[in-house]
């Protein structure tokens, strides 16, 4: 037997066993539906154009110091403003001499430091304020949804800006007040799915067998929230892309001389005219980045929601 003949064969025999229609164990059951998950996400371009965008940030930002062709905080006033294309300035340069290539990939570990910060503080406390409110209900529910109706009530860059006037400017302050007014919309969507999980017999059968309202919550609804959770929070990354990019073009987000793109298109908008690379190259990276997040989450939820894709 060659050798091609032996690899190909566990690979088959790999494919065989998450493929097949009668797991004998919950391991190779959460396994299979994983791989026939991904096998849908692979048939939608426009996800699979997305996922390769997200990667070629997340490498970026980690390969940063590596790749960046200069440091992006060193001044040089004698060559500001330098057009596209000029020697050794790929992107040109700012208003102080900085190059904008080495900036911008720099400034993409801030973008995934925000994301990844705010993608765990604000589904997680949305999905405990959600299943909390939507199983014990009563004075409960009442309490905890009208505190969700106020934060829904106001704009989110709004009273973001408002959390970060109280905290004070700073990147990490930009995190806590975008997660603070981005947890509301998860709250509901869990409240929701927890009032018609909690009445289905699944949920009967494990209260009858003497499980507490915490286990219940935690090991039963949780699991089955998470999949309509994850479509959301994908979803809303573009959205808390642009909310941190405002902030710092504010003034109230990551301060200078971080290289934060929403910043770099603030310093840029004061040579709009004259010198638009400034501020249109970091524009471009928000814009190319928020797009994959959308792409991505449509592919997402046309296969962890195929109900909600349908209609």
């Amino acid at each position: 037997m060659s050798m091609s003949s032996q690899t190909t064969a566990p690979k088959q025999g790999l494919r065989a066993w998450l493929l097949t229609d009668t797991p004998t164990s919950r391991r190779q059951a959460r396994l299979a539906a994983l791989y026939q998950g991904w096998l849908s996400l692979r048939q939608n371009h426009m996800a699979m154009v997305g996922l390769g965008i997200l990667i070629l940030l997340i490498s970026i930002a980690v390969l940063a110091p590596v790749i960046a062709p200069h440091d992006p905080y060193v001044q040089n006033l004698a060559n500001r403003l330098q057009p596209l294309g000029s020697e050794g300035h790929i992107l040109g340069t700012d208003s102080l001499g900085r190059d904008i290539l080495s900036r911008l990939i720099h400034g993409a570990r801030i973008t995934l430091y925000i994301v990844a910060l705010v993608a765990m503080i604000a589904p997680i406390a949305g999905l405990l304020v959600g299943t909390v409110s939507g199983y014990v209900g009563g004075w409960a529910d009442i309490i905890l949804m009208r505190i969700t109706d106020i934060f829904l009530a106001f704009p989110r860059l709004v009273l973001a800006l408002a959390f970060v006037a109280a905290l004070g400017a700073g990147i990490e302050n930009a995190v806590l007040a975008i997660s603070l007014t981005a947890w509301p919309p998860y709250a509901r969507m869990a409240r929701a799915e927890t009032l018609t999980i909690r009445s289905s017999d699944y949920i009967s059968a494990i209260r009858l067998q003497g499980a507490g309202p915490l286990r219940i919550i935690i090991k039963h609804i949780w699991p089955l929230c998470v999949s309509s959770l994850i479509v959301r929070v994908t979803l809303d990354m573009a959205g808390i892309i642009l909310a941190a990019a405002g902030l710092g073009f504010l003034g109230l987000g990551a301060q200078p001389p971080s290289p934060e793109w929403g910043a770099m298109i603030s310093e840029g908008r004061r040579f709009i005219l004259d010198h638009w690379w400034v501020a249109t190259m970091p524009g471009l990276a928000i814009f190319a980045v928020s797009l994959a997040f959308n792409l991505l989450g449509d592919g997402l939820r046309d296969v962890l929601d195929p109900k909600d894709s349908a209609s």
